[in-house]
């Protein structure tokens, strides 16, 4: 339950449209809801602004649906990421109206207004093989609100092919820019563009890559000033933080 759902429940109190009874009815599981292997926090979007998220993988696809049901009920959207194919069936048995995105391996229910943010936000990614994450991003920093250009396959080892999307870098509040390998993206996009660059380093790459510590380490060494790192793999963090930002 967010801050715009609990105002509303209020007025309806004050105006006599909603009983006290009622209204301590549909505030009864804050600030979270114990479903015995979880516990819901539903007042985390109250806190900070966002709903809370659930992190699919590890997760039984009973779990997945469980925990994504009860969030549904509660109000608001609802995200589910690293979710599989399966997990995505299994809520549907409890969700119709779920969307998955495969490419970004999330599960996403769109049911209520957001606060808009107040530019858009680019997600840059260095090849076809970070789309995943990149997309994982994009999904996210949507279901938040946020306008979301993706801008693919623009590593530096074609450069002219990053220049040519120069005007969309530049036009964005806010960058994310994924990138595996050796990760030197996010340092040629942040010397382009006077915004905040989000970048994450992807589990791309041949051996020495180390499942994306190389490109982790290349990036937390960056020269540019504008760039700050998250963890291998994570567009979901990326977005939530371009999120916060985009909306200040």
């Amino acid at each position: 339950m967010d801050r715009a759902r609990i105002e509303t429940l209020l007025n309806e109190v004050r105006e006599g449209r909603t009983d006290v009874s009622a209204a301590l009815e549909k505030l009864r599981d804050l600030p979270y809801e114990d479903i015995g292997f979880a516990k819901l926090d539903h007042h985390r979007a109250l806190r900070t602004g966002m709903p809370e998220v659930i992190f699919a993988a590890g997760k039984t696809t009973e779990q997945v649906a469980t925990i994504f049901g009860r969030m549904a009920i509660a109000g608001g959207n609802v995200l589910a990421t690293r979710a599989s194919r399966e997990a995505y069936e299994a809520v549907l048995a409890v969700e119709s109206r779920a969307e998955f995105h495969e490419m970004a391996r999330c599960i996403t229910l769109t049911q209520a207004e957001t606060t808009p943010g107040k530019g858009s936000i680019a997600v840059v990614c260095a090849g076809t093989s970070d789309l995943p994450v990149a997309e994982e991003a994009c999904v996210t920093a949507r279901l938040m609100g946020n306008t979301v250009e993706l801008i693919a396959d623009v590593g530096v080892a074609g450069i002219h092919r990053l220049l040519a999307q120069k005007d969309s870098l530049r036009a964005a509040r806010v960058l994310i820019v994924c990138a595996g390998m050796e990760g030197a993206l996010p340092t040629v996009v942040a010397g382009m563009v006077n915004a905040p660059v989000l970048a994450v380093p992807t589990s791309v790459g041949y051996g020495a890559s180390f499942g994306g510590v190389a490109a982790l380490l290349g990036m937390l060494n960056t020269c540019a000033p504008n760039v700050s790192v998250v963890n291998i793999d994570n567009g979901f963090g990326a977005a939530c933080i371009a999120s916060l930002i985009n909306r200040m």
